[in-house]
């Protein structure tokens, strides 16, 4: 155990960057890049602070990565396996601190090579009051295949937190059979508990997570319900459900990552639930219960892992106080992947840890070594809510270029005056500044065999729509040439199916792809999220816009020719790249009838084919002296 200042090392572990704290940060290793070769329990003890001490936050730091399998074994590291984290009390219980699913992980993903590592940020502070002098710390890995390495570190951030933790009662803890002979609800039975004098807020943290398959494909893929009951009234209703794995940060994987799963996604946390046990005060005798949405089971494969436990609170140890909790945009945090590069507006995380509810906040931001920014934000968050804030753009980070560049975030004032608690109002992030396009590309969008499903727009640092495709038939290629402004834009791809335009799992899909080039140029840009088509629901770019530094397309003649859309109903556009156009635009039909014979307007020009009837034509481009002849062929499907 060492004892660093808190601004040196939680840049390297804690989400985006460093808390500029006058505090310490005491760091507590447990496991230390482990192989989880074996099913089951990986035990380390730990030697935890000796509680002299109060700490406003405690974070475990898990860093899931991969090791080659020595010898020949069927699989290595390539399954979504539950990795449960416990602490093993002195008293006998087991507490659950954290639990998450491995990812789709063979090396020949894009995103994990052998090289790759994962971070998984839990809060712990409410275990604080249990996280002392030395316990064991398990990681329970149910995988059947092995590959992953386990490395898990605890930061013990100095300070006062929110609300001091007046005791625990653990509920439940285990895996239950979920519609089989014995009902579940038999498992997770009916607790009797006795709030702790002094208590003022009582919260039920419940972890629960779907696994195995019947023939209705539950828990896995069934969406089920539970309901909380205290004192034998219902009080919450929650969905045992993820309906979001999709638009999952941690992608593509080499396994089914898209399907949305009975509360987990591949790759990512399973989050706890909290619910609110209102009127549970100091000596508070009071019933808590959940019960599960009945349910039959055709064959007994179904199941539950449950998690709950009652946590006691005192009073609010603050009136008023901002946490800034994280720096979304810009950052190089694998976490933030979809909302990164930035290239104008961040995103920041704030949450209110004080009594009184915050309704104004001054806020600092800017690129390191840059001018500074403030922004005074108007809204309301009440105690323990956390919220995005997307603050306005800066031109540094649209200037900014590489890979090595900060950015920092400060709370200034809460509602009008300082804030009572300093020491969590500063982030500092590092990030890889956005790609610049010139003033003019072109986006190709090759659709697959789903009509209507896929769609791109790009939009200005105002979320103004500048161009868009939607739409979309089935097996088309559309060209657009899209001009703009300098500044900060997004291209945003969007899947109705959440499959992406290509996925392995559903090859009767077909396969297409989105591409942006420059007009001069055939050589496409790095899409950041595109990956061949395996996006998911979806994925943005953003980029710069900037002025050119020299004349550009100048000294060529027309030199391509494209067609959008393509098949075509009543118009089509026929786009000829280079600025030199001068020559006549020929539609022939299949015997050779010219059809259509016009001049050229211009690089864009606009062709009425309503009189036309449904086939094939060929479309040429003739320069009048003879130089340029450019031909495709155009469909016209009504």
């Amino acid at each position: 155990m060492k004892k660093i200042l808190l601004l040196a090392l939680l840049a390297l572990t804690i989400h985006t960057g460093a808390k500029a704290a006058n505090g310490d940060t005491t760091w507590v290793q447990a496991h230390s890049d482990i192989w989880l070769d074996h099913y089951g329990a990986h035990d380390t003890m730990v030697n935890f602070p000796d509680g002299s001490l109060s700490y406003r936050r405690v974070y475990m730091v898990w860093t899931l990565g991969k090791y080659q399998c020595p010898g020949s074994p069927q699989y290595c590291g390539d399954w979504d396996y539950t990795v449960n984290t416990y602490l093993l009390t002195k008293t006998g219980d087991t507490v659950e601190l954290g639990r998450y699913i491995t990812p789709y992980a063979n090396a020949g993903s894009p995103r994990t090579p052998w090289t790759w590592k994962q971070r998984y940020i839990f809060d712990v502070t409410d275990y604080y009051t249990l996280l002392k002098d030395s316990a064991t710390v398990r990681i329970n890995y149910s995988g059947y295949s092995w590959g992953f390495t386990a490395n898990v570190k605890f930061a013990f951030v100095e300070g006062t937190p929110a609300r001091n933790v007046l005791g625990i009662n653990r509920l439940w803890n285990g895996y239950f059979n979920y519609g089989g002979a014995s009902p579940i609800d038999n498992a997770v039975t009916q607790k009797s508990l006795t709030a702790p004098n002094n208590t003022q807020f009582a919260e039920m943290k419940f972890i629960v997570s779907g696994h195995g398959s019947d023939q209705n494909y539950c828990s896995e893929f069934c969406k089920k319900y539970y309901q909380v009951k205290l004192n034998g009234t219902n009080i919450e209703q929650k969905d045992m459900w993820r309906d979001n794995c999709g638009k999952n940060h941690m992608y593509p994987q080499s396994g089914t990552w898209v399907y949305d799963r009975g509360n987990w996604c591949p790759g990512d946390i399973v989050f706890h639930n909290t619910h609110k046990l209102n009127g549970v005060t100091g000596s508070s005798n009071f019933d808590v219960d959940v019960d599960f949405e009945p349910y039959t089971s055709p064959n007994g494969g179904a199941g539950f892992g449950v998690y709950g436990a009652v946590f006691y609170y005192g009073a609010y140890n603050r009136t008023k106080d901002a946490s800034l909790e994280d720096i979304i945009a810009p950052s190089n945090h694998e976490t933030h992947f979809r909302e990164n590069p930035c290239g104008g507006k961040p995103i920041i995380e704030v949450m209110n840890s004080g009594a009184n509810a915050i309704t104004s906040m001054k806020i600092e931001y800017g690129v390191d070594g840059g001018a500074q920014y403030t922004y005074t934000w108007s809204g309301s968050i009440a105690f323990m809510e956390k919220i995005k804030i997307t603050l306005p753009e800066i031109i540094e980070i649209r200037k900014a270029i590489g890979s090595n560049n900060g950015f920092t975030a400060q709370i200034l004032e809460v509602n009008g005056s300082a804030d009572e608690e300093s020491t969590n109002n500063q982030l500092k992030s590092n990030f890889t500044a956005a790609p610049m396009w010139p003033m003019a590309v072109r986006v190709n969008f090759k659709t697959n065999n789903k009509v209507n499903e896929t769609r791109w727009k790009i939009v200005d640092g105002l979320g103004n729509t500048v161009a868009q495709r939607q739409g979309a038939g089935a097996n088309i290629t559309y060209v657009d040439t899209v001009r703009f402004g300098p500044g900060s834009y997004k291209l945003i791809v969007e899947d109705d199916g959440c499959d992406g335009l290509s996925w392995w799992a559903n090859s009767a899909a077909g396969t297409g792809q989105v591409s942006v080039r420059p007009l001069n140029s055939s050589i496409p840009y790095v899409l950041t999220g595109h990956f061949n088509g395996d996006f998911g629901c979806g994925f943005t770019q953003e980029f710069t816009a900037y002025w050119p530094t020299g004349i550009e397309n100048t000294t060529v003649d027309a030199t391509g020719i494209d067609i959008y859309p393509n098949p075509a109903t009543n118009a089509t556009t026929i786009e000829l790249t280079g600025n030199k156009v001068d020559g006549n635009i020929v539609l022939t039909d299949m015997t050779g009838r010219v059809v259509l014979h016009q001049k050229a307007m211009g690089s864009t020009n606009s062709i009425n084919t309503a009189a036309l009837s449904n086939g094939v034509y060929n479309v040429s481009y003739q320069a009048t002296d003879g130089s340029t002849k450019l031909q495709t062929k155009l469909v016209i499907a009504k």
